[in-house]
């Protein structure tokens, strides 16, 4: 079964279409696995599994899901074609671990041009625009990349920034009048803070919008959390969230209505399981599990993503009938059990980048000598006094419900963690557990 739908038109259709469409489409990878993929080859073997099993998008569950660990004890065998194919050697953030490589032909590219311009479209950006791209293209980024070939896709103006200073961050405000941010929430906060210090009118800038990654915007029922709400209310720029991983090469990108991340459907086939691997419904919380469609280099099949979140399947204010992705609550391996709470340290990160009472921190997972989890926040001892730690530590409370620790070290000690060299990435989230 080989469905066709129009793909301007794809994220409109009806369920029962959507489900038709994907199903000939893993239909289609699975013969380029048996075809082409050493690792994927092997599992169906050893499983006994047959394309003549995968009758419904339900049976694709009689295959065994991958990790990252698996992705990176056999990263080569995951390669479907000859490694001189390959246009651009990509790899994972390494927050949480050792990077993961992920390889990439011009066709992926081409598909990370695709994906990146229908999520512009979503956020409501056109050819009009001009793209200010303040994310890294450099140590091995996808998303750098992926966000400038979008742009390019788009047909709109792009300005490469990077990850650079303040300073020329604003001088390319004024000097080429952008209209769309591309950066990480906490550095926009940091722009306000060297606009206002260097008496910049910042308020009466070009830009209009902020395409947000690497941390949420919102809570859990779509309002704006603190960091995205101290945008708008500062600044006034229009906040829009995107959910993405390199292993997916596709991105979840919200809608002018802010209720979920969007599924591009012809990109990803999505899962939702629950600690027994089992399906969950709309509206519950489960781990992401994806199996990305058309990637031509690695394609991954019901591939683990260890990210936390509530899908939902009704169809949005928008017209999209297609499956929206929440907030990320956190990483599954990053939970812990802190004084009776569940506690995803991630949810943290933005909230004390608000508070703005130090230049950095870090957060600390640790056991103590009864086996039990701890988190405590690690404030720079120059920067930060008791009583400021304790207001702090009394507002995080007041967040995630529980009361975490606090210690002082000094701040040439934490930025050498932060800034790990190997990470592209700041490191806030250090588990010793």
């Amino acid at each position: 079964m080989n469905v066709s739908l129009d793909l301007n038109q794809i994220e409109y259709a009806t369920q029962v279409e959507l489900n038709e469409f994907q199903l000939g489409k893993i239909h289609e990878l699975f013969d380029y696995l048996v075809e082409n993929s050493p690792y994927y080859k092997r599992l169906f073997e050893e499983k006994n599994i047959q394309k003549s099993d995968i009758q419904t998008l339900d049976d694709l569950r009689k295959i065994p899901t991958t990790n990252k660990q698996t992705l990176a004890d056999h990263t080569d065998d995951f390669l479907c074609v000859p490694k001189s194919e390959i246009s651009d050697f990509t790899t994972t953030s390494g927050t949480i671990g050792n990077p993961v490589t992920v390889y990439l032909t011009a066709k992926d590219i081409d598909r990370l041009a695709y994906n990146e311009a229908m999520s512009m479209k979503k956020a409501g950006c056109s050819s009009n625009d001009v793209f200010q791209l303040a994310t890294t293209m450099d140590k091995r980024f996808m998303a750098g990349l992926a966000y400038a070939e979008g742009v390019r896709k788009l047909k709109g103006g792009l300005i490469r920034v990077g990850a650079s200073s303040p300073a020329l961050q604003w001088d390319s405000i004024e000097r080429f009048n952008p209209t769309v941010l591309i950066a990480i929430p906490a550095f926009v906060l940091a722009l306000i803070d060297y606009a206002k210090a260097n008496n910049i009118d910042y308020k009466n800038s070009s830009l209009r919008k902020v395409i947000a990654i690497g941390q949420p915007v919102r809570d859990q029922n779509f309002d704006l959390n603190k960091i995205s709400s101290t945008i708008e209310e500062e600044w006034g720029l229009q906040v829009f969230s995107t959910y993405a991983s390199t292993e997916m090469a596709a991105a979840f990108t919200e809608c002018e209505h802010g209720k979920g991340g969007h599924l591009q459907p012809d990109l990803i086939y999505f899962e939702s399981l629950n600690e027994k691997d089992e399906p969950v419904k709309s509206g519950e919380l489960g781990e992401i599990v994806i199996t990305n469609l058309g990637v031509e280099g690695m394609p991954l099949l019901r591939y683990r993503t260890g990210d936390l979140a509530v899908h939902y399947r009704e169809q949005c204010a928008c017209g999209r009938t297609t499956l929206r992705v929440g907030p990320i609550i956190g990483r599954k391996n990053q939970m812990i059990k802190f004084k009776g709470t569940t506690v995803h340290p991630q949810v943290i990160l933005p909230f004390v980048d608000t508070l703005r009472v130090c230049s950095e921190y870090l957060l600390e997972l640790s056991t103590d000598d009864l086996g039990l989890d701890n988190l405590t926040v690690v404030f720079p001892e120059e920067e930060v006094n008791d009583n400021q730690a304790t207001k702090a530590i009394q507002q995080i409370a007041d967040l995630i419900k529980v009361k975490p620790n606090y210690r002082f070290i000094p701040l040439k000690s934490i930025l050498s963690l932060v800034r790990d060299p190997s990470s592209r990435k700041p490191v806030k989230i250090h588990d010793l557990r």
